[in-house]
């Protein structure tokens, strides 16, 4: 029998568990995750000993290193692992409300929605406007896209199969929408613009840190209260609705939750596709399908993703920097082919 721990609300209002399995794989990604960002800050055209970083980021340090880990990496190294985090539990929601495993949130069309807004701010705004603005429009598009795609699902009820192929749909949408706004736009804008959409850290500050933790910090523990709807829904709508779970309410509010994480996630590093689709899979394979802490591994691992595809961009092609985007799309598309060839009889 597997050992679980249950958390629950006096008026059982709010209960989840977490298998003894799970917590140490969560602690173990958790370290790991520690300690990427320590060594992973050390690596660039200068190598920097993980505990001179150590000294640098806790104030110890003689402040030789200071503008190269506080200024230059550790502000990318952390973004990176910020916004795996938020694509990972991005699409483990929505393969959990869809109960598709190749639901992701580029598949589907909510980061073309943030994307397409993105490059229609920069190319055509970009002039008038602070930049500063840029997540404000990505995530806006994301939630209309998202709004768009929910009531042209909506039929007595929004079912995962109406859901996912309106999403394919509105996503081709969206990709015209963006390559008609590069062609119109001026060389220069286009450019910037191509590297944004291929997906990149390149260039973070604080500014895009301090941007994303704290959407993770609210989306986090409400996306982990609803894992029990999550888990209801697994086993189909009548029986999630017999077991006592209002399905549209939650659904609407898991898939509001997903689009916040990708919208953001988009809105600082540009559309790096497949991390939110492969996360959710390998945390499948360590701690099962219970969403309590399927959605936190998930994170853990997306983070890890987009990390390490940061890492070989920035380090294995000096002086090129390869956008992280490239590397987890280069993985991911063969991934989704081999979901695919393996999920054929469910289609």
């Amino acid at each position: 029998m597997k050992r679980t721990i249950t958390f629950r609300s006096r008026k059982e209002r709010v209960s989840f568990r977490l298998e003894k399995r799970s917590l140490l794989v969560i602690g173990m990604l958790t370290l790991a995750s520690v300690l990427a960002l320590i060594i992973g800050t050390g690596f660039g055209s200068d190598y920097i000993a993980p505990l001179d970083v150590l000294r640098t980021v806790m104030g110890w340090g003689n402040g030789d290193f200071d503008f190269v880990v506080l200024t230059l990496r550790l502000p990318r190294v952390l973004l990176a692992m910020l916004v795996g985090i938020a694509l990972g539990m991005s699409g483990a929601i929505l393969q959990g409300i869809i109960r598709n495993p190749l639901a992701s949130p580029d598949v589907i069309g909510i980061t073309g929605g943030a994307a397409v807004a993105a490059v229609g701010f920069v190319t055509l705004l970009g002039g008038a406007l602070s930049i500063k603005l840029l997540p404000l429009f990505a995530v806006a598009g994301a939630l209309i896209t998202a709004l768009i795609i929910y009531m042209l699902s909506w039929k007595s009820g929004v079912t995962p199969i109406r859901l996912v192929l309106i999403g394919i749909g509105v996503s081709a949408i969206t990709g015209a929408g963006t390559t008609f706004m590069l062609i119109i736009s001026p060389f220069y804008t286009a450019g910037q613009a191509y590297i944004w959409l291929t997906g990149s850290v390149y260039g973070a500050t604080w500014t895009d840190v301090n941007t994303i933790w704290p959407v993770l910090l609210i989306i986090l523990p409400a996306a982990i209260l609803l894992a029990r709807s999550l888990n209801a829904q697994e086993f189909g709508d009548d029986l999630a609705t017999g077991l006592g779970v209002t399905v549209q309410k939650h659904r609407f509010l898991l898939l509001a939750c997903s689009v916040l994480l990708a919208g953001i996630a988009v809105s600082v590093a540009g559309t790096i596709g497949f991390a939110g689709l492969m996360a959710p899979h390998i945390a499948r394979r360590l701690v099962g399908r219970m969403f309590g802490s399927l959605l936190l591994v998930s994170g853990l691992i997306g983070g890890l993703l987009v990390f390490a595809a940061d890492l070989i961009g920035r380090t294995l092609f000096v002086p090129l920097d390869v956008p992280a985007g490239v590397f987890t799309a280069g993985v991911g598309a063969p991934f989704f082919l081999y979901l695919l060839f393996r999920n054929r009889n469910q289609f």
